[in-house]
């Protein structure tokens, strides 16, 4: 069932619900590209008509952000939990090692995904990677990496790059790349490489995720978040008093 936040058609899923989604396309090989959006991105996409095209191409589109959950009961279009990226990431990761399905890992730079192959294949050593590349590519290149990934004959693809180069990357290509369950999941691969830390449990809890980082690098975020979330709280407002029509595809379709 969809939900309708700030124009966006989010999916009221809980975790297990999108792994139940992703688990059948595995089996039928039909797609289930995933897409996140947080506060930043749903500011973002009202100006970028390539982000927001990209998005609502997606067949699952989730709440990353607590404060987007925190919004839907606002609005009362309530979604029933927060599935953050990182963590569809992980189980998706445990999944595929578990019943024997591959994965394509495309982002960062070469030596984090190096790192990010020796720590997975530490951690779940039945994983079966079909193939990797750094997200450090030319617009040029763009087809002859979709080309690696349709020839990896990968189950799964994760995209470690960020907004909106992973959600148009898989726009233009997602279609043509034969993988059944695709990602866009961000900074993970930082994360899970050890490179930058993700905030405790209790800061994600309270929906202060963005605040850990911008203590981690205060001169560079914090006007950044400032200005987003500031924009975020004044369009839910606005929602209140008259909601935002659903965002159509720029194509028409």
């Amino acid at each position: 069932m969809k939900r309708l936040i700030l124009g966006m058609p989010l999916d009221a899923l809980t975790m297990d619900d999108v792994l139940d989604r992703c688990r059948g396309s595995l089996t039928t090989r039909e797609r289930t590209l995933v897409g996140v959006v947080n506060a930043a991105k749903m500011v973002r996409l009202r100006h970028d008509t390539h982000l927001r095209d990209s998005l609502l191409d997606c067949d699952v589109l989730l709440a990353d952000g607590q404060s987007v959950v925190w919004a839907s009961r606002l609005l009362r279009r309530r979604l029933p939990e927060r599935v953050a990226g990182i963590d569809l990431f992980e189980r998706l990761l445990e999944m595929a090692a578990r019943d024997g399905w591959s994965v394509y890992l495309l982002g960062a730079q070469p030596d984090v995904l190096a790192t990010l192959q020796q720590r997975l294949g530490e951690r779940l050593p039945a994983l079966k990677i079909a193939g990797a590349r750094d997200g450090y590519f030319a617009d040029s290149e763009a087809s002859a990496v979709a080309a690696d990934i349709r020839q990896s004959g990968a189950d799964m693809l994760f995209l470690g790059m960020t907004s909106p180069k992973k959600e148009i990357f898989l726009g233009d290509y997602g279609a043509t790349l034969g993988v059944p369950v695709l990602h866009g999941v961000g900074g993970s691969f930082d994360i899970l490489a050890g490179i930058t830390k993700r905030a405790p449990l209790r800061w994600q809890r309270l929906g202060l995720e963005w605040l850990y980082r911008v203590l981690q690098e205060p001169r560079r975020l914090w006007r950044r978040y400032l200005t987003t979330n500031a924009t975020f709280i004044a369009l839910v407002v606005r929602d209140l008093v008259r909601p935002q029509p659903p965002y159509r595809h720029s194509s028409g379709d």
